[in-house]
C-alpha cells in the first residue's frame, strides 16, 4: 500500500513541476526570436584574411569614375542606376554595405552570392574589381529622404 501511496505522490510532484513549467513558458517570458536572414549576410562570411585586404587604389583619383563605369555596364540592371536597390539586388548603399571593410565587399564580387542570383566575378580582372569597390565605397548611406522628416 505505501508503495502504490508514493507513487501517486511522485505522480502528483511530476505533474506539478509540469504545469509549473508550462505556465512559466506561457507567461509573457519573451523567447529570442531568430534574426531573419539579410541580403547582407554574406559581406560577414568573408574570411579575416578577405576582409583585412586594403584596396590598393584607395585614394587614386581615377578609381572612382573608372568603377562607375564599370558599374553602369555590370551592375546596375540588379542594383539600380543610383545603386539603391533594384529589381534583383540590394542596396548598396545600405550602411551594413558601406560600413563594410574593402575586402569583404571584394570578396563578395569575387565570388558572388549565386543562390540570391549574384554573379561570380572572378574572371573581371582584379584591378576593375577594386576600381568598383572603390565606386562602391564612395557612395555612401542613402540620406534619409527630406520629405518625410516634414
Amino acid at each position: 500500500m505505501s508503495a502504490r501511496v508514493s507513487a501517486r505522490a511522485i505522480c502528483l510532484a511530476l505533474l506539478a513541476v509540469s504545469a509549473g513549467l508550462a505556465h512559466q513558458d506561457n507567461a509573457g517570458v519573451a523567447k529570442p526570436q531568430p534574426r531573419a536572414a539579410s541580403v547582407y549576410d554574406e559581406l560577414a562570411k568573408a574570411p579575416p584574411k578577405a576582409r583585412a585586404k586594403r584596396n590598393p587604389l584607395e585614394g587614386e583619383s581615377d578609381a572612382v569614375p573608372a568603377g562607375r563605369n564599370l558599374f553602369r555596364q555590370r551592375c546596375a540592371e540588379c542594383h539600380g542606376d543610383n545603386a539603391e536597390g533594384g529589381k534583383k539586388g540590394p542596396s548598396l548603399r545600405a550602411e551594413e554595405v558601406q560600413t563594410s571593410p574593402p575586402g569583404a565587399i571584394f570578396w563578395v564580387l569575387t565570388n558572388g552570392v549565386v543562390r540570391r542570383g549574384m554573379p561570380v566575378w572572378s574572371k573581371l580582372p582584379e584591378p576593375q574589381r577594386w576600381q568598383l569597390v572603390s565606386y562602391i565605397k564612395s557612395l555612401g548611406v542613402k540620406p534619409a529622404d527630406a520629405a518625410a522628416g516634414q
